[in-house]
């Protein structure tokens, strides 16, 4: 579905990835992992247009799409939940939900405003508040849901859980989980790289942009001095 090999990318005079190579087929949910500033969301501003590519190729589909607009990458079927959540404090929760609802490439409504509430009971019990009224995990969950009424082949969610209760974080969990069993892929960040790696089948970890491991998640859990090593916990 998505493939980057020979990524490199700057910041400024800074280099922030080295030649990443990433790939996630589809309906495969893929961590990514690595300590603060070791470059997780570069890779994923880079992949999603908002960061130029210096070098290396981005494909969808095998299709090139290096240098392409955020706007061409969310077209493709790519849904975004950033870090920091980013929705529209001004707009009431249906409103922010409603305005970016639309079929998929393939021209399906599978995530309708219907099936989200359904996903997040609290949100349908809170569709006339304003974005600032709700909760930090409320704001995450209409996030989520705003990624989804787009339709995704591909959901990034970047600090999903970040900041939250742990009841919150339990439901945000399920509801990946859910997410992924519907084939939908998903590309994962997160700290709690224990859930991340239990909700993935394959994960990296970066290690000042570049990638030092690539296996599959149940083989990390087993190897804990690899995650000692490069994720110091």
């Amino acid at each position: 579905m998505l493939t980057a090999s020979g990524l490199n990318a700057f910041y400024g005079d800074s280099h922030m990835l080295h030649d990443v190579a990433l790939q996630i087929t589809a309906g495969c949910a893929v961590g990514l992992l690595g300590r603060n500033g070791m470059g997780k969301t570069t890779l994923i501003r880079t992949l999603l247009g908002f960061v130029p590519a210096a070098s290396g190729e981005i494909r969808w589909h095998e299709r090139a799409v290096t240098g392409s607009t955020p706007e061409r990458m969310a077209r493709l079927g790519i849904g975004y939940v950033p870090e920091g959540r980013g929705i529209f404090p001004n707009l009431s929760v249906r409103e922010n939900l409603v305005m970016s609802a639309r079929a998929g490439v393939d021209g399906r409504r599978e995530w309708t405003l219907e099936r989200v509430l359904a996903l997040f009971p609290r949100l349908a019990e809170r569709l006339t508040h304003g974005g600032t009224q709700l909760s930090g995990g409320e704001q995450q969950m209409l996030s989520i849901s705003r990624a989804l009424m787009t339709n995704p082949t591909l959901l990034i969610l970047d600090e999903a859980t970040e900041g939250l209760a742990p009841l919150i974080v339990r439901e945000i969990w399920q509801v990946i989980a859910e997410v992924s069993a519907t084939g939908v892929g998903t590309l994962i960040v997160d700290r709690d790289y224990r859930a991340v790696l239990r909700h993935t089948t394959q994960a990296i970890i970066l290690e000042k942009g570049r990638v030092v491991i690539a296996d599959a998640s149940a083989k990390l859990l087993q190897a804990p001095r690899q995650i000692t090593a490069y994720l110091g916990v």
